[in-house]
């Protein structure tokens, strides 16, 4: 999942991606409104983080304009300003959810996990075969065995437990799984494919891979689970 967050406070945005980074989210941050407008309309994201105390253009001029171009991107708002006026005008303005600051990182990730569910259209238990995936909890199991899992393994997983049975593009991966200024290459998709494919063999699926294409979550054939 790509998150975009648009934060001019370095110590709290600082805080913010790597804590979001560890929980297995790809996070591009940006610090005015103009640069988070830039980024919205040249990048695709699952869920923006907006701060409403924006230089240059304000979060609510940011979510207004998005909402126009008919984006419908989960828009979580944090503020720190006093009372609700705020908070309403940015839920009317089409935002999904707010947090006022400061807040507990805990409830930053569940809402933040809430979001992301919304809207990829999944509810938060999901079963393919012998695995189960729980978006809530970020856990997966294979015949009731939890997966240790790396953070870009855990990523990985979801997006392709998410599309189980289509195709999923290596650009697509590399999109969703990166973050600005990382340099992932197509090699090292591979490398996060090959260990994840290697943990599922316990159970009855496996990732099939079309060369130069990209790969899929499929069921493994009957008394195989390669």
């Amino acid at each position: 999942m790509r998150i975009l967050l648009a934060e001019d406070d370095q110590t709290i945005a600082l805080g913010l991606v790597t804590a979001l980074r560890k929980e297995a989210y790809a996070v591009d941050h940006v610090e005015d409104g103009a640069m988070a407008d830039a980024a919205l309309m040249s990048q695709a994201y699952d869920l923006l983080i907006l701060d409403l105390s924006l230089p240059r253009l304000s979060g609510i001029e940011v979510l207004t304009r998005l909402r126009h171009r008919k984006n419908n991107t989960a828009v979580l708002i944090l503020t720190g300003r006093d009372g609700v006026d705020d908070c309403v005008r940015g839920l009317d303005a089409g935002a999904d959810d707010y947090l006022a600051k400061p807040f507990a990182l805990a409830e930053l990730f569940a809402r933040v996990r809430a979001l992301t569910r919304r809207g990829s259209g999944n509810t938060n238990h999901i079963v393919f075969g012998s695995l189960s995936y729980n978006q809530a909890d970020r856990e997966a199991h294979i015949n009731g065995e939890l997966l240790k899992l790396s953070a870009r393994e855990l990523a990985l997983l979801e997006l392709l437990v998410l599309r189980a049975g289509k195709m999923v593009g290596k650009e697509q991966l590399i999109d969703k799984l990166c973050s600005w200024g990382e340099e992932v290459s197509s090699n090292a998709i591979e490398v996060y494919v090959h260990r994840l494919r290697k943990k599922l063999e316990i159970g009855d699926i496996r990732i099939t891979t079309v060369r130069g294409i990209g790969y899929s979550l499929e069921l493994a054939p009957s008394g195989s689970n390669h």
